[in-house]
């Protein structure tokens, strides 16, 4: 079997993409996590406890910037792929604990792409996130578009990702896709995430705060979606761009085995429309507290596919209608909730 080293494997998106991998039943999957508890870590060990349960996953928990706990994994497995989806999340929280976001999200990665470089990994793969784009309002966002205003630190730290691997791309010839995803939802997912505290706070009575006066839309993609995207693009190594230009250097590609995707649902939703789906969802009305924009959030997002479809022949398309329904059943199961 090829071996293949999932990090986050507890998280909401690595979760997913081990369960896919491990039911495709010709790889071993390492995964690596350290629980924090920036959320739940029962939330984090419940995912955990059903991927335990294949005899072909293997878990370590320690944390990716022990530089010398990541080299001991990678001497003790012959790891084929790398899908790295560890990091410090959070728009809001990079606000409030800076330091945590450079140890996950820049150390960390280093000590991978080291570990990568060493030992012939044949593809490594990364979460970005649609928070590079920062200030530019261009829709939808492209992948040939500059990124150079992110407007907070997580996405400050994404970008640095994916100037890191370019890096280690052009210097060593290690092949590196990163995926910029865009709002994932969906079962077991986080708990500091939209719709995670909309459903909560509906359920319990409370009010939910709407920022921006409303006036925000998002290009929500469902868990499988963003799976689907995962697993299809590991296999696919990417190829130095012939075409690729020094005086009109396209951002999403170069001279190296390197690529950049966006990951998204091609459609950007009104977050007053989502919030009444959840509410019909739920069967029962939402109470709203408007407020301003928070720092380091965008007014819009939408994301721009065609790259996707283009190489991998795959573009995101669950409805929020389809999609949303399945996280509150998810909920409902979960927490025993009685509607």
């Amino acid at each position: 079997m090829d071996v293949i080293l999932v990090t986050g494997c507890a998280g909401f998106i690595g979760f997913h993409v081990c369960l896919r991998l491990l039911k495709f039943n010709q790889y071993k999957i390492i995964g690596v996590d350290n629980l924090n508890p920036y959320y739940s870590v029962k939330l984090k060990q419940d995912r955990l406890n059903i991927l335990l349960e294949y005899k072909n996953f293997s878990f370590y928990k320690i944390s990716l910037e022990r530089r010398n706990k990541v080299e001991d994994i990678f001497k003790q497995h012959n790891i084929r792929y790398v899908i790295h989806l560890a990091a410090q999340a959070g728009v809001r929280h990079s606000l409030k604990d800076p330091y945590s976001y450079i140890d996950s999200n820049i150390v960390a990665f280093i000590n991978l792409l080291e570990c990568c470089r060493h030992t012939g990994v044949e593809h490594l793969i990364f979460a970005s996130s649609s928070s590079v784009y920062g200030l530019n309002t261009k829709m939808p966002f492209s992948v040939k578009d500059n990124v150079d205003h992110p407007i907070s630190l997580y996405g400050a730290t994404k970008k640095a990702n994916e100037l890191m691997a370019h890096t280690y791309s052009y210097l060593y010839g290690l092949p590196c896709t990163g995926l910029r995803f865009f709002t994932v939802y969906g079962p077991w997912g986080r708990p500091d995430m939209a719709l995670f505290k909309f459903t909560k706070a509906i359920i319990e009575d409370r009010p939910i705060d709407v920022y921006n006066y409303g006036k925000m839309e998002r290009d929500f993609t469902y868990i499988d979606d963003i799976v689907e995207g995962i697993t299809r693009v590991m296999t696919r190594i990417p190829k130095p761009n012939p075409h690729w230009s020094s005086e009109c250097p396209d951002p999403s590609s170069s001279v190296c085995p390197y690529k950049i995707y966006n990951i998204g649902n091609n459609k950007s939703v009104s977050l007053e429309k989502f919030i009444e789906i959840i509410e019909k969802s739920l069967g029962k009305k939402a109470k709203k507290n408007y407020v301003e924009m928070q720092p380091g959030d965008v007014p819009k997002t939408y994301a721009d596919i065609e790259d996707l479809y283009r190489d991998i022949g795959f573009r995101p398309k669950t409805k929020i209608e389809d999609g949303i329904p399945k996280f509150i059943k998810w909920y409902v199961d979960y927490f025993n909730v009685r509607l």
